[in-house]
Formats: structure tokens, C-alpha cells, sequence
């Protein structure tokens, strides 16, 4: 077990970097589409496509909901690009949750709109949590969502949002309880036989297979090398596995949000949504040990608000778990918990600079040992400079507002 992570560790980045990297390409192939008239030419990355419909498009009621075709004149290829982007959204919003949330397949086909909560500090600051219902075989996890994270679950809001005003309740079938759900705001879902339907661990496999067998071409080494779910929780930093809260401070958390939450989530879902989520986790809260579930000491209280002070760095914010002291004393450019804000972007120049100074001096004394310790830092400071870029370029994530639900007469 411990090989095949080693196996996947080197390969997880390119695979992130891929699946990002196919959604921006096939999201910016069909804005420029829809840009354009029928039958009108159109250039993306230097190729030349032309936009068609399929005689089908004609006979629907209302042709503007027709799938977006074009073909590419270099090679006569047609590509139905409301599909192709579709595909690819959803293979980098399963790679990326599943990477930066450690996560079990299980636990992200049952992410739902109301998983996603706030938590607004005395202080004024405002935490994003995401909460990962318990299960007979772990624990429940109500964990603070890094940057990354929360842009890559915002955009999963947004896309539904876009789409249907609001994220549809669809059902969910359990493969280990044998049973359908109650309707709910999952956040993975798909159609399926032509009704929206929850998305199951199976879909999510082959999802992440097809955007590894993408790269063969590339890299051979994702011939031999397959990406399973229960792999991105292996690959997720060991110390990161289970940086949810406490338990029992997170459900004393959840608890103080409820009514606030409820109050929200009422005004978009019907009653019956809000509750079915409800008794859902409590029916699974049923299950774990009472103990879990203790009510937390006022000092345990204190330390949960100063844990998110003692998080804030030079560079940015320390994903370290809760509770937990620095252990990797301090070197934050090394760290892989270290999440850079894109204004310190500057300073980062400026590290390279003195690290890159450092080196000459280093080369000149013949001090190899500083040598290859410079080197790594310098690996590690442009890493993160260019995941703090792609962050940038990507920009805040306008969800808009779901639409009230419509009340009864």
C-alpha cells in the first residue's frame, strides 16, 4: 500500500494540473462558440473551428437550449462542446475536492448544498466550513475549508446556480445501506436515464480514470498507473487526514449555526429538503459513540477562536490541523500547509532574490550541503508561486444569489 502512494505522490500535481488545464481550454472553446453565429468561423490557441447544430437542434421547442457544436477545420473533427466541457468541469471538480479535502468517495457523493457552512468569528472573520457526515466506519468532520478548496466547492454552487437558480434536489442511492435518499441539494450530481440523479463512487472512477488516460500521450507512466478515489485520501498529507475540528466542538459549532442556517436554507429549499438533511445526520450521528458528541469546556472554546489567529503567517494562512503546533519550525516556504495570499506574490520575488544570492555565495565557498538545501527551497518557493498565480488568474467566484422558493398558494 505504501508503494503504490509512493507511485501516485510525483504524479498527483501533473494530474491536478491537467484536469485544470482541460476545463479552462474546453470552457474557453465554448464561450467563443457561443459568441458566434451559426455557420460563423471562430479561432481558439490558433486553431480555426466553425459553429454547426444537428438537424435535431430545429425541432426543439426552444433551439437556444440546443447543445453547441463545431467542427474543427483543420481536421474535420465535430465536438459537441456543451458536453466535452461538462465532462471536463466535473473531472477537475472530483480531482481537486478530492485532493485538497482527503475525503472518501462516499463522503463526496454525499456533499450536499447545505454541507457548506459559515462561521463568522468575534472577530469579524469568516470561515467557510465544510461538514462530512459520519458514517459506522469514521468519524464526522466538520473541516475549515482552505482558499482552494472553498473555489473549488464555490464553483460547483455557482455552476448549478447558473444553471437551475438553485443547486435541484435529486435522490441518492446508498450502495452499502441498499436504500434511495430522501430528495436532497447534492452537489455531485448528473443525469442519469434522463432524471438528475446523485453521482455514484463508480462515475466518480471512471471520471478520474479518463482524465489520467488523457495524459498517456504525455507521460507514460499514467499507462501503468491508475488514480482510484480512496487514493487522493492516501496522497492528502498524513497530518491533514482528519484536520476536521474536534467533533465536539465542531457540533457544538454546527449547533450555534443551526438557526441562522435553517433560516437561510428555508428561504431556498422547501421545508422537507432542510429537514431530510437533518434527520439524515442525526440518523448518523446515532451511530458513533455518545462520546463524541460531549459539550466542549469554555478553555477548549477559547483555543478553537485562537486557533484560526495563530494560523495567519507572513506569506499567507497555515492549513495546519486544529490543536496542532508548527512542526516543520517555521520554514513556511517548504511547508506544503502553507496557502500563499496572491498579495504576497512581491515577496516572494524578493525571497528568490536573497535565496538566488545565497546560492552564488554558496557555489563560490563550495559549500555543496547549503547548495542542495538552497536548491530545494527554491523548488519549493516557484511551486508555490505559480499555485498562487493560477489561483489569482482564476479570480472570486460570483455565486450570485439562489432564487427564494416559490410559496405555496
Amino acid at each position: 500500500m505504501a508503494n503504490r502512494t509512493r507511485e501516485r505522490q510525483p504524479l498527483l500535481p501533473i494530474l491536478s494540473q491537467h484536469v485544470t488545464d482541460q476545463w479552462h481550454r474546453r470552457r474557453t472553446l465554448l464561450e467563443a462558440a457561443r459568441a458566434v453565429g451559426l455557420g460563423e468561423h471562430f479561432t481558439v490557441d490558433g486553431v480555426e473551428w466553425q459553429r454547426v447544430s444537428a438537424k435535431a437542434d430545429a425541432l426543439r421547442p426552444d433551439p437556444s437550449t440546443a447543445a453547441v457544436r463545431a467542427v474543427n477545420r483543420s481536421t474535420g473533427e465535430l465536438v459537441q462542446l456543451t458536453h466535452t466541457e461538462n465532462q471536463a468541469f466535473w473531472q477537475w471538480a472530483i480531482v481537486e475536492t478530492l485532493r485538497l479535502a482527503g475525503l472518501r468517495a462516499e463522503e463526496l457523493t454525499e456533499l450536499t448544498h447545505l454541507s457548506v457552512r459559515n462561521y463568522q468569528r468575534p472577530s469579524g472573520e469568516v470561515v467557510a466550513l465544510l461538514v462530512v457526515t459520519p458514517s459506522k466506519s469514521d468519524r464526522e468532520r466538520v473541516i475549515p475549508m482552505s482558499a482552494e478548496l472553498f473555489h473549488v466547492i464555490a464553483q460547483i454552487i455557482r455552476r448549478h446556480i447558473s444553471a437551475n437558480r438553485t443547486v435541484p434536489v435529486c435522490v441518492r442511492y446508498d450502495l452499502h445501506e441498499k436504500v434511495w435518499s430522501e430528495p436532497l441539494p447534492y452537489l455531485f450530481q448528473n443525469m442519469h436515464g434522463g432524471a438528475i440523479r446523485a453521482m455514484s463512487s463508480t462515475t466518480m472512477w471512471r471520471m478520474i480514470h479518463r482524465a489520467a488516460a488523457g495524459l498517456v500521450a504525455t507521460d507514460p507512466r499514467f499507462a501503468e498507473v491508475k488514480f482510484a478515489p480512496h487514493d487522493f485520501r492516501r496522497l492528502f498529507a498524513t497530518e491533514l487526514v482528519n484536520n476536521g475540528l474536534p467533533i465536539h466542538i465542531g457540533a457544538a459549532l454546527l449547533g450555534h449555526l443551526n438557526i441562522q442556517t435553517t433560516r437561510g436554507y428555508v428561504a431556498v429549499f422547501d421545508d422537507d429538503v432542510v429537514r431530510h438533511y437533518q434527520e439524515f445526520l442525526d440518523r448518523r450521528r446515532s451511530r458513533r459513540p455518545e462520546s463524541e458528541y460531549r459539550k466542549p469546556t469554555e478553555r477548549e472554546w477559547s483555543e478553537f477562536n485562537e486557533h484560526f489567529d495563530k494560523r495567519r503567517v507572513e506569506l499567507g494562512s497555515c492549513g495546519r490541523p486544529y490543536g496542532t503546533p508548527c512542526t516543520h519550525e517555521h520554514a513556511c516556504v517548504r511547508c506544503p500547509m502553507l496557502s500563499i495570499n496572491p498579495k504576497m506574490l512581491p515577496r516572494l520575488d524578493e525571497l528568490e532574490e536573497d535565496l538566488l544570492a545565497r546560492r552564488e555565495r554558496a557555489v563560490s565557498e563550495g559549500w555543496r550541503g547549503e547548495i542542495d538545501g538552497l536548491d530545494l527551497t527554491l523548488t519549493f518557493l516557484r511551486s508555490k508561486r505559480e499555485q498562487a498565480r493560477r489561483f489569482e488568474r482564476t479570480g472570486p467566484v460570483p455565486l450570485g444569489l439562489p432564487a427564494p422558493r416559490r410559496q405555496q398558494q
